[in-house]
């Protein structure tokens, strides 16, 4: 008998569909990972269908996006799957990697770390740009390459540097409140010290507006959703991210909303108007 190449954790039915709460042993992390992946009606009955890779931010983990954004009610409608990542590996033992919210467990960033002790278990990059997308579509009935890609600040930011980095391999994208010049802002500053040993020019591969600046554009419009009461506007620069784009000539719609801050109450608000983005590209 095959060996199973995952364990599912939990199932539930929800909107018609049904999430799975999944663990399989990643080669990029060197250690087990979970993912959730919902499933709508359609591909319970065996049809393969595209599928959103959702990112979260900061502090979270597989469950946060799809519990709290109400995805899934509006993926289900339009027949698409969602696959939630966790943000970043558990159990690496790395000294220091509980100690703060912005780096460690919980804020991988989606980049693969360069330095030790971090480049053993710290790729969420290369998981989630890889390795990912590949397992869920060999296990699972995905239609392989069709991808969209979104999340929402850490995540956001990750969505539109993996679509950057190789836009033949992902159809549609869109940000919540992205993290736009990570390498700019503190947070970034703090992964370079620690993830890439200080070495700035790694975020070359990472960073949206230098990815931009570099001449990589995608050519699908990103549509990108940014609260004006957001606590960390400075920090995400949507200004810089619009700048860059218009610079490179890469298509984005960028709206900003009077009175909504970071938080999935933003998120929630606007979410409906993101699948429809994706499902008018994939489907």
């Amino acid at each position: 008998m095959t060996e199973q190449p995952f364990t599912l954790v939990e199932r539930h039915a929800c909107c018609g569909g049904e999430i799975r709460c999944l663990s399989h042993q990643s080669h990029e992390l060197g250690l087990p990972a979970r993912f959730n992946l919902f499933l709508p009606k359609k591909a319970l009955a065996g049809e393969a269908v595209p599928a959103v890779y959702v990112l979260a931010g900061l502090t979270c983990n597989q469950d946060t996006f799809l519990i709290k954004s109400n995805a899934i009610r509006y993926a289900a409608e339009y027949g698409l799957a969602l696959v939630a990542p966790d943000t970043s590996p558990r159990g690496a033992d790395v000294a220091g990697e509980d100690e703060a919210y912005d780096l460690g467990t919980g804020a991988g960033y989606y980049v693969d770390a360069t330095s030790d002790p971090w480049a053993a278990h710290y790729r969420m990059g290369s998981y989630v740009r890889h390795e990912l997308p590949a397992f869920v579509e060999k296990h699972f009935p995905i239609k392989v390459g069709r991808r969209g890609i979104m999340g929402h600040s850490m995540g956001g930011m990750g969505a539109l540097s993996v679509a950057l980095g190789d836009a033949e391999a992902w159809t549609t994208v869109s940000a919540f409140a992205p993290i736009a010049a990570p390498s700019r802002v503190d947070w970034g500053q703090k992964a370079t010290a620690t993830y890439f040993g200080g070495y700035e020019a790694e975020w070359g591969q990472y960073d949206p507006c230098l990815l931009l600046q570099s001449g990589r554009t995608h050519p699908g419009m990103f549509l990108v959703d940014q609260g004006l009461d957001d606590e960390f506007l400075t920090r995400l620069r949507p200004d810089w991210l619009e700048q860059a784009a218009r610079d490179a000539g890469q298509s984005l719609t960028l709206r900003r909303h009077e009175g909504y801050d970071h938080s999935y109450w933003f998120v929630q608000s606007f979410i409906q108007d993101h699948l429809k983005h994706h499902a008018e590209g994939l489907l």
